[in-house]
């Protein structure tokens, strides 16, 4: 999709992990994919906020390598075609991203104006977020780099925190001051003071401007990154940065990079009912409570429990007694907490991650370009999987050394190809696949496709997989 007239480009940073939302929120699915806070993933709230004007090119969405075909899917479900998902090959935090975007939309119209967005924010006044960044546009044609500050609610010691100097405008100041993530007393004394904003990570600029200002305070970031883009390949729908170039570039959030030095940065202090969900207690914050002040999700029995959140995912959960409590269930994972101490949750990531354990990267359901898969049982020579392709999607042409499969189809229509033949296969129609037997499973109709999968064999690794042909263009580590 070319950008046309548009001249505003949206730009959805999803780089996040979102540890402390674990069990939810694993590396491989994080909170910004998931419907935290609605119908809708956060990430596809975030791009649904952006004004449908002629005036706004479709999303610039930024990522790593795992969740591209993912963050495509969703935008594709509610109608926002990226302009392009461009591919960070390591995380370097905020700045080389924010300059990656600038530096590619100016190429595309020297008066792009970028809006730099977190896809993991929650945006309760949509209508109030799209008049402020109508506002914030007026004053980047005028040279500001400009924020959104959020009006604090409460010293919260979780945020950064802006100071406003002298105003611009109706409603816009000059920033004083950022200041880092204070402690309580600090946060009680910023909250009295009233001059405060949290810092809600938003900016808005001329690409021209944050290039500018970016060869001014660091050039390095800037070369690094200009020599990923000038290396950058083209890969299916989305473009990869040169893994080297962006590689070699400092890590460093924009804030310290450019934000904190130059003279162009300007806040637009707001009360748009803004969160980061950065923890399970800033969910329970936003959450609709009964009349206990308990928020609720899923198959949950309470008996005389308060001021809790708790959420289920597959099994019944039943409370009594409790109040103050996080309870989080998944497929395979049990968090319980105080909800005033769910902000640890993170150091029980780092656990699991110490001990070698799949529970902190990955779900029970393991998402692909096709669709997903969920394990059902295992034995030492077999095992079961729950196969769902995506309508018009299909799995890569492939065959295995150490074992056979048997397909059984539950609902719609499997398009099978083994070797020269092809089969469409209905409900509880099914198919043997020998070892060493190249084959193909598709997805031909307007309907997911729900696939009952049998191993058996004496090795049911995923790497034992030879691709012949991928529709996807994945690495050979990058299994079904």
């Amino acid at each position: 999709m070319t950008s046309g007239t548009a001249r505003i480009f949206p730009v959805l940073l999803s780089g996040g992990a979102g540890t402390r939302l674990w069990p939810l929120s694993r590396s491989l699915y994080p909170k910004q994919l998931l419907p935290l806070a609605g119908e809708e993933t956060m990430l596809q709230a975030t791009a649904l906020r952006v004004p449908g004007d002629p005036a706004y090119a479709a999303p610039l969405a930024i990522c790593n390598n795992d969740h591209r075909f993912i963050i495509a899917e969703q935008l594709r479900a509610i109608g926002r075609e990226p302009l392009a998902i461009m591919l960070e090959p390591v995380g370097r935090n905020t700045a080389p991203a924010a300059a990656a975007a600038a530096l590619w939309c100016l190429a595309r119209n020297p008066e792009a104006v970028i809006a730099l967005l977190p896809a993991d924010h929650v945006i309760r006044d949509v209508e109030g977020f799209r008049r402020l960044l109508a506002r914030a546009v007026e004053m980047a044609d005028a040279g500001h780099i400009v924020t959104f500050g959020i009006r604090p609610t409460e010293p919260h010691t979780g945020y950064g925190y802006i100071r406003q100097g002298q105003a611009i405008a109706d409603g816009v100041f000059h920033v004083d001051r950022f200041t880092e993530k204070p402690d309580a007393a600090t946060a009680t004394g910023y909250l009295a003071d009233g001059g405060y904003s949290w810092n809600s990570g938003m900016f808005v600029a001329r690409a021209d401007t944050l290039v500018e200002e970016m060869r001014r305070f660091r050039p390095d970031i800037v070369q690094a990154v200009e020599r990923s883009l000038d290396g950058a390949k083209r890969d299916l729908d989305f473009l990869r940065l040169d893994e080297a170039a962006f590689a070699a570039c400092p890590a460093q959030s924009i804030d310290f990079a450019v934000m904190e030095k130059t003279e162009h940065a300007a806040v637009m202090p707001c009360d748009i009912g803004w969160s980061d969900i950065g923890s399970w207690t800033a969910l329970w914050d936003i959450a609709e409570k009964d009349a206990n002040g308990n928020a609720v999700q899923g198959d949950v029995i309470l008996r005389d429990v308060s001021n809790s959140y708790i959420r289920t995912e597959k099994t019944v959960v039943a409370a009594i007694g409790v109040s103050d409590l996080t309870i989080v269930e998944t497929s395979d994972a049990v968090l319980v907490a105080r909800r005033d101490r769910t902000q640890e949750v993170k150091e029980v990531v780092e656990m699991l991650k110490a001990d070698g354990r799949a529970e902190h990267e990955s779900h029970v359901r393991h998402y692909r370009p096709w669709g997903y898969y969920e394990p059902l049982d295992f034995g030492a020579r077999y095992q079961v999987k729950r196969l769902v392709v995506n309508p018009g999607a299909q799995l890569s042409y492939q065959l295995h050394h150490h074992r056979a499969e048997h397909w059984v189809v539950v609902s719609g229509t499997a398009k099978v190809t083994t070797g020269e033949n092809t089969v469409l296969l209905s409900e509880n129609e099914s198919t043997y696949i020998a070892i060493g037997t190249a084959h193909r499973l598709a997805n031909p109709g307007k309907v997911p496709l729900e696939v009952i999968e049998i191993q058996s064999g004496s090795y049911l690794g995923e790497d034992d997989i030879v691709r012949l042909d991928d529709p996807y263009n994945r690495a050979d580590h990058e299994t079904k």
